[in-house]
């Protein structure tokens, strides 16, 4: 198997179905979120509203392993291909979502085919650019994030008020197929060998217990307490799960994620440090949004611009990290990035009450530079130790821990902010008891109050400093994440591609 695609291959007119096809996936979550108002106005359904995100979120994590490990054995260009007619598919059959039971069962169905995308297309890219070339590449790809950060929310209420929120589902349509007419046309590669086997009694059994615990830890402490029979049952469900897996790909001539994944102490290590990432990244997402809005008091399109502020420096320093990581290494340089997302971190816990916001903005840049110091080093990293046919899998683990992380820090900062909070409603000045709302209403009062009571600023008090103790957890998170790295071998065993 060559390592790098035929020669005539238009390299720049892959990157832009890859963008396309990323853009696809990035805009979808923020362009859902500012709709949802509208939907749930027109659906009904609004205890359920939250599966919309949870369902797509869990779908796309637990298929990305599966899709890695196909496009090993069949090739890219097909497993992206159908990747995106699927998403498609539940985009279309979502703006035709009569009930609030199908618009999230439909948006289960566009989760299998972002799953694909997530894995395939950075897959792509380390397939046919060189190491000296990817970090760039993945900057290029990083700033759709961004870009999809800002216009995602824009479009989304546009469509929503001035058209219908079905709208926001029928926009993916032109896209995606124009991208499938660039991969069809642009991307060439070699038929992959013919002889594999898909493991697929480890594939659903992977699938199964990914999905319960997934579920466990977005459920967990919403729709039941962290310390209830439930949970127990979720604990001891996972485990048997777990094990049955095990022993599954233990005897598989071809398991979807081989032993050597997890022996190799430079990809595991890449992979632990991506999941620490992804939970980091959870903190401002959750909370900084409502935390500008609650506590500063700016107003909904402010919170955004300020939570987006990350995704300026996030590209950038992902596109120039590769000078960095050719010089002094992939795991020296994710070592740099972290320690400058703790410097980060560690900043809004001296932020005084109720925070300017310049220096929110100064913290979210910085948290955007380490990230992407993080990112790109690692994953760049893991794909050169392996040859083409073993590209997917390594990508498809190293995508899977990243949301794998997500899924924990948006249980974690969920249990330490709902717990700080309800722990300062319970001691509130006695004068204030009958006053206090629950905590699911304190964001609700705060929106209401014109004017500033005893009530609203003692409030705002407490969302300030259960913030605090959110941030307190990334910089926890961080410190990991930073041990994790310092244990992780230095040297990446860079195999040499053929050009």
């Amino acid at each position: 198997m060559q390592e790098k695609p035929v020669k005539g291959m238009r390299r720049d007119w892959v990157l832009i179905a890859l963008m396309l096809t990323m853009s696809l996936a990035a805009m979808d979550s923020t362009i859902v979120a500012t709709a949802i108002p509208q939907i749930v106005g027109d659906l009904g359904g609004f205890s359920l509203f939250s599966w919309l995100f949870s369902i797509y979120l869990l779908i796309q994590t637990i298929t990305i392993p599966l899709y890695g490990k196909l496009a090993d054995i069949y090739g890219r260009k097909p497993i992206l291909i159908i990747g995106v007619i699927i998403f498609l598919l539940g985009s279309a059959t979502s703006a035709g979502a009569w009930n609030m039971h199908s618009l999230i069962f439909f948006r289960g169905l566009q989760a299998v085919g972002a799953g694909a995308i997530m894995a395939t297309v950075n897959t792509i890219a380390g397939d046919i650019y060189t190491i000296r070339e990817r970090a760039k590449i993945q900057g290029w790809l990083s700033s759709v994030w961004g870009i999809s950060a800002i216009l995602g929310p824009a479009i989304g209420g546009a469509l929503a008020d001035y058209a219908s929120w079905r709208w926001i589902f029928l926009i993916n349509i032109p896209i995606g197929l124009g991208s499938i007419a660039l991969i069809a046309l642009f991307l060439h590669e070699d038929k992959p060998h013919k002889g594999h086997k898909i493991d697929w009694a480890g594939a659903a059994a992977m699938l199964v217990t990914g999905t319960v615990i997934m579920f466990g830890l977005l459920q967990g402490g919403q729709s039941w307490p962290w310390f209830s029979l439930n949970t127990l049952g979720i604990i001891a469900l996972a485990v048997v799960l777990i094990i049955v897996t095990v022993r599954i790909e233990r005897k598989s001539a071809e398991p979807i994620l081989p032993r050597w994944v997890w022996k190799k102490r430079v990809i595991l290590g890449a992979n632990l440090a991506t999941m620490g990432m992804g939970i980091m990244t959870m903190g401002p997402n959750m909370y900084l949004p409502v935390f500008a809005q609650s506590v500063t008091g700016v107003g909904a399109m402010a919170a955004g611009f300020i939570l987006a502020s990350m995704t300026i420096t996030w590209p950038l320093s992902s596109a120039l990290s590769g000078n960095l990581y050719l010089r002094i290494g992939f795991r020296n340089t994710a070592l740099c990035g972290i320690i400058i997302v703790i410097i980060g971190a560690a900043s809004f816990l001296f932020l005084p009450f109720p925070g300017p916001i310049w220096a929110l903005v100064a913290i979210q840049l910085t948290l955007g530079a380490g990230f992407g110091l993080i990112t790109t080093p690692l994953m760049v990293g893991v794909q050169s130790t392996v040859v083409w046919a073993q590209r997917g899998v390594v990508t498809g683990a190293n995508m899977f821990s990243r949301y794998f992380g997500q899924s924990i820090g948006a249980a974690v900062f969920a249990a330490i902010f709902n717990s700080v909070l309800s722990d300062s409603i319970d001691n509130a000045p006695a004068k204030l008891q009958s006053e206090l709302p629950s905590v699911n209403k304190v964001v609700e009062v705060l929106q209401s109050h014109k004017s500033i009571s005893e009530v609203s600023v003692y409030l705002r008090e407490a969302f300030f400093y259960a913030t605090h103790n959110v941030y307190v957890g990334m910089v926890i998170a961080g410190l990991i994440t930073l041990t994790i790295l310092l244990l992780t071998p230095a040297i990446f065993p860079t195999i040499q591609e053929k050009q």
